[in-house]
């Protein structure tokens, strides 16, 4: 296996909305230049919900415009809606597209959304139908794809539903999100065969959070089965609000070290990843890091111990 990768950094979005400590435009927009500067292109940059639910998000105008006023090339920045006011918001933004979502059971859309699975996918069509109209990308997540919060492992036939119905309204991507971290390979395998087989591999993602351990190895067998879509979040930040014992996105940095060191070509630069990693946890005032970081800090310890005891000509 071999060929291009596409990573949606979702550090700004899922990564921040659930964090304690406020985080200013300012220092937002620091991440995603420390990001850019690593090679990210695909930016889930902010979300339109409304700030008295995700007080983090309040500023996501004032982030729209400071990536607008930076005038930058080949750079995909997509934010969040909830509904139809979001999303004209999103527009007035200048996003290049716009994500919805819909979770899998009653039980999590009342939740997340305050509205039923079927009121949460009917929005989801209305704003995918706007989007396509004004000529602005869409991406439906299906949360809870493999397990939700509040009812656990979830039939495979509900996710497959609710993707089905996303593509039919013409959503032109489908997120497949393992939200609270409790899915396994062979969900994903079984989940995104049948609609591969059906719609081929183009059309869809992956978002996986990395609450058991296990988001690399979901992320691997979607790799086998043509997936070449990925969200991840830098430093693994993240979680949802609305989803008890989510805890954060699989790490930027060990997501592209993975498919780096298998052959894939991601385009971004690991040792500029570790830098964002250190703007991300200032800003945030949180200990952050993969298993990635970790090691490169090692290696850093080891070679400056090596130095120290080299022995100098006198």
């Amino acid at each position: 296996m071999s060929g291009k990768v596409v990573i949606t950094e979702v550090g700004l979005r899922d990564g921040l909305q659930n964090q304690p400590n406020p985080v200013s435009t300012q220092q937002k927009l620091a991440m995603a230049d420390a990001l850019i500067q690593a090679g990210i292109t695909h930016i889930e940059a902010t979300s339109f919900v409304h700030p008295k639910w995700v007080p983090q998000m309040a500023d996501a105008a004032d982030v729209m415009a400071g990536f607008a006023a930076q005038q930058r090339q080949n750079l995909n920045i997509s934010v969040f809606v909830p509904n139809m006011k979001g999303y004209q918001l999103a527009k007035l933004s200048g996003a290049n597209s716009v994500g919805v979502v819909v979770a899998t059971t009653d039980s999590f859309n009342l939740k997340n959304m305050n509205m039923t699975t079927d009121e949460a996918a009917t929005v989801c069509e209305q704003v995918i139908e706007q989007a396509k109209i004004d000529g602005i990308q869409t991406r439906a997540y299906i949360a809870g794809s493999c397990v939700c919060p509040y009812e656990g492992k979830m039939p495979i036939e509900v996710t497959l539903n609710l993707a089905e119905r996303m593509i039919a309204t013409g959503a032109d991507e489908i997120s497949i999100a393992d939200t609270v971290g409790g899915g396994n390979p062979q969900q994903i395998i079984d989940i995104l065969t049948p609609l591969i087989q059906q719609y081929g591999p183009d059309r869809f993602s992956l978002h996986l959070h990395d609450t058991r351990g296990q988001a690399l190895a979901m992320a691997w067998a979607g790799l086998t089965l043509g997936i070449r879509r990925f969200d991840s979040s830098i430093g693994g930040l993240g979680g949802c609000p609305f989803a008890p014992g989510a805890s954060g996105n699989v790490a930027t940095e060990d997501l592209v070290y993975m498919l780096e060191e298998a052959g894939f070509n991601t385009g971004i630069q690991l040792d500029k990843l570790k830098i964002a990693i250190e703007v991300a946890a200032q800003a945030t005032g949180q200990s952050l890091g993969g298993s990635i970081y970790r090691w490169m800090l090692s290696q850093e310890k080891r070679q400056q111990h090596k130095a120290s005891t080299e022995p100098r000509c006198l």
